[in-house]
């Protein structure tokens, strides 16, 4: 199993927004740093609390500064942009990242920004597959693009000059395009199965219930099956909020104190999945009540803390709950105490993850591709 490392940033609304993004950047090169195999950033335009308005940029911001890890997009939210503004910016960032790109996309999640794009009261996950669908053609067809959707169109046949370049959508490094990576945040989502069909991989995020993130094995298999292609669980990802200490008291303080960093993010989670009837993410029976989850309810199921050894106890034992997958990835969270956070993320990589692999038999070690 991999270490990678995903970031959906949620900071307190009193910080400087120049600190936090700093500190963002810091969390990837420290990943980088300690042999992390990839790593993610997500993107929303309307919350102060998440820090992150473009993963592109963001990413493009770590150009030359991250040596080794893979980086991707987590996700670009499709309808909220012109596909081709998506298709030239992925392309750049492809290149500039030395063909290191993942491409991660979704409908987007944050009802806010829907509304503030005017996509509110749209179909967007028919926006989400006519936009990846003119995003793929671009990099493939030749220009000029006679493409016409229900939502955009995409045309340069009025002011093509092939002989100067004009006109001309530029390709990405990695042909025939990054690969394809898609959130999954829905119980039995057939969305993954969908995705897979079509050569693209799944992670699963670190708000959904173990029971849920159980049902994205099968999806995941029975997609591949459907697109005739190996079902390999080494592509697996899927997202977990984990913090390690030297010692319990600790983390357990770090982890769960009413001023937690973990308690916030989850917090903020909460509010906001709750509001936009989506509770269920959280339901490990879906006749309980929306009352009856609790922060404490999703804290002591969502995430992982203590030292080494527990913390690898509990990976082992959600793996064996879950099924096999590929990679696991940190979340990020704000760094209330940089010390710590730092710290935790060195010891799962320098300690929790060798004991976590040595147990499963797996050979695969930080940064190195599955054979």
């Amino acid at each position: 199993m991999q270490l990678g490392f995903f970031t959906m940033p949620i900071h307190p609304l009193g910080r400087d927004w120049r600190e936090t993004l700093r500190e963002d950047q810091d969390a990837f090169i420290l990943a980088d740093d300690l042999g992390f195999s990839e790593a993610y950033c997500g993107e929303h335009v309307t919350d102060l609390a998440e820090n992150i308005t473009s993963s592109t940029l963001f990413l493009a911001s770590l150009a030359g500064r991250v040596k080794r890890m893979r980086l991707g997009t987590g996700t670009v939210n499709l309808p909220n942009i012109h596909p081709a503004h998506v298709a030239a910016q992925i392309s750049m960032l492809d290149h500039m990242l030395d063909g290191r790109l993942n491409f991660g996309i979704s409908p987007g999640g944050l009802l806010s920004d829907a509304e503030i794009f005017g996509t509110l009261d749209q179909d967007r996950n028919a926006m989400f597959l006519e936009a990846i669908d003119m995003i793929l053609d671009i990099w493939t067809l030749d220009a000029p693009y006679k493409l016409k959707g229900r939502y955009w169109t995409v045309s340069t046949e009025r002011q093509l000059l092939p002989e100067i370049g004009q006109g001309i959508v530029g390709k990405p490094l990695q042909r025939p395009h990054p690969p394809v990576i898609v959130t999954a945040v829905a119980p039995f989502s057939r969305g993954v199965t969908a995705a897979a069909a079509r050569g693209w991989d799944p992670i699963s995020a670190n708000f959904l219930m173990p029971k849920w993130v159980a049902t994205h094995k099968d999806s995941y298999l029975q997609g591949c099956e459907q697109g005739g292609r190996p079902g390999d669980l080494s592509n697996w990802r899927v997202a977990k909020s984990v913090f390690v200490a030297e010692d319990a008291a600790t983390a357990r303080a770090y982890a769960r104190d009413p001023d937690s960093p973990y308690v916030f993010y989850y917090k903020q989670l909460l509010t906001k999945l709750v509001k936009n009837g989506r509770a269920n993410l959280f339901k490990e029976d879906q006749s309980m009540s929306d009352e009856a989850v609790t922060l404490d309810y999703v804290l002591d199921r969502l995430v992982i803390h203590g030292t080494p050894d527990k913390v690898a106890d509990e990976i082992l034992a959600f793996r064996e709950s879950v099924g096999p997958f590929g990679t696991l990835l940190y979340a990020g969270h704000d760094w209330k105490d940089e010390a710590l956070a730092r710290q935790s993320m060195r010891l799962m990589a320098e300690t929790v993850m060798p004991a976590v692999n040595a147990a499963v038999g797996d050979k695969v070690g930080l940064g190195e591709a599955a054979e």
